[in-house]
């Protein structure tokens, strides 16, 4: 991440093995940004430092992937909650927001279910739900996603992909699948994506493993809804929902369907906006986000009290 264009601090904390993260700085209520699969905290470039005007804004790389190392650690959703935890309690040491998009809404999920002490609010960015009936996933995706879980040919699929596209066409596919109109991402940070990118092929060679690692034990969650339903019932921490209407991989009926098991939850549509608002539509984002958190807790919202940065 080119710390010279963006308002960031980068640094690392021991949470159980290192772990990378942004420290967009800020004052009042703290707020943690978890990235989705194959993600980092470069996702969040776009809305970090608007936010950082009202909450004290961190964004962590999990374990294996951005730049933050498995470091023997077991790449599982629920081992990456536990890594989040950790995070929590060393950089933070209090209740904080956590938004969480896609695979990062999950386990932002899964943290407020097991420790909801740790969690005053949550911002779930079109999480990863369950399929539910009327919920349209383009073949493409089903493909994709099926190719991950086939343990001779995800490997090698991943390799072939990297070695064709390289670092520019990676990014370029990837926002084209995510976004509605990847042109809409800004390029200082669509070049922080690439340039990552290029450090992972080169310098990481665990990035493929992880990575279908992470894939299967989202899906198998996510496959299992009577038990992710258990565990969404279990939250208490007041939430909003925002979620792209042409979202390809999560349907917008599989949020409202999350929505009718927790009705006090509020819901947000973007139209004509995919999987990752937050990199697709800053602005509209950064909105939604101050707006909830200023009818939640209107005092607390404008408060400029310093926190705690983490060494």
């Amino acid at each position: 991440m080119p710390t010279t264009s963006f308002p960031v601090r980068l640094g690392t904390i021991e949470a159980d093995g290192p772990i990378h993260f942004a420290d967009f700085g800020g004052a009042g209520p703290p707020m943690v940004f978890v990235h989705g699969l194959g993600g980092s905290c470069e996702n969040w470039l776009g809305v970090g430092p608007q936010l950082a005007e009202h909450a004290r804004v961190l964004a962590l790389d999990l374990p294996g992937f951005g730049r933050t190392p498995p470091a023997g650690r077991a790449i599982t959703v629920t081992t990456l909650q536990r890594s989040l935890h950790g995070f929590l309690k060393a950089a933070v040491g209090e209740p904080v927001i956590l938004v969480g998009n896609s695979m990062g809404g999950l386990i932002a999920m899964m943290q407020a279910a097991r420790e909801p002490a740790s969690v005053a609010g949550l911002v779930l960015v079109t999480p990863a739900l369950p399929r539910v009936p009327g919920g349209r996933i383009e073949l493409r995706v089903q493909m994709l996603f099926a190719l991950y879980v086939i343990p001779a040919v995800a490997p090698w699929f991943l390799r072939n992909r990297a070695a064709r596209l390289g670092p520019e066409g990676l990014v370029g596919e990837l926002l084209r699948l995510l976004c509605t109109d990847g042109s809409r991402v800004p390029e200082a940070i669509r070049k922080a994506h690439v340039e990552l990118t290029r450090a992972r092929l080169e310098t990481m060679p665990w990035a493929h493993r992880v990575f279908i690692s992470a894939t299967r034990s989202m899906l198998a969650l996510i496959l299992r809804p009577r038990r992710y339903y258990r565990m969404v019932e279990e939250i208490v921490a007041p939430t909003l929902l925002i979620h792209g209407r042409d979202d390809r991989l999560v349907p917008l009926a599989a949020a409202q369907a999350l929505l009718r098991r927790q009705p006090k939850w509020s819901l947000e549509v973007f139209d004509d906006i995919g999987h990752v608002p937050q990199l697709e539509s800053p602005a509209r984002f950064v909105d939604a986000v101050v707006r909830w958190l200023r009818s939640r807790t209107p005092a607390k919202a404008e408060t400029s009290v310093p926190r705690r940065r983490p060494p």
